[in-house]
């Protein structure tokens, strides 16, 4: 599947305008994943953005424009969601996602790495 350019070259200028973050791309999730600080912390995905949040956030952040859960082989994954673009379109909700996700980030934990 092929992801946003324009989207993940926004998400990029966002993350590397804050000092001190070591960030990485990946290709990951049918996407562009950007793992900050060695974790996974948000993707692009299609036109989409795949967020990584605190499960304990999530009677908050499923109440936002765009959200949708994340679902893989039939499983919702806990503190991960997918937000369309009338859910980021506007400057502050393209925010509100990414400092969600960096606000978890240092409290998430590596995933596993799979040979």
């Amino acid at each position: 599947m092929a992801y946003d350019t324009a989207l993940a070259e926004k998400v990029r200028a966002y993350l590397t305008g804050i000092p001190g973050l070591v960030l990485e791309e990946k290709k990951m999730f049918g996407g562009l994943a950007f793992l900050v600080n060695g974790k996974m912390c948000v993707n692009v995905s299609s036109n989409n953005l795949m967020c990584r949040f605190d499960p304990a956030d999530l009677a908050t952040v499923s109440k936002r424009p765009g959200y949708h859960p994340m679902v893989m082989k039939g499983k919702t994954l806990n503190g991960y969601c997918y937000i369309s673009p009338e859910g980021y379109s506007r400057a502050d909700d393209f925010a509100y996602w990414l400092e969600c996700c960096l606000s978890f980030n240092d409290r998430a934990k590596v995933s596993k790495r799979h040979r």
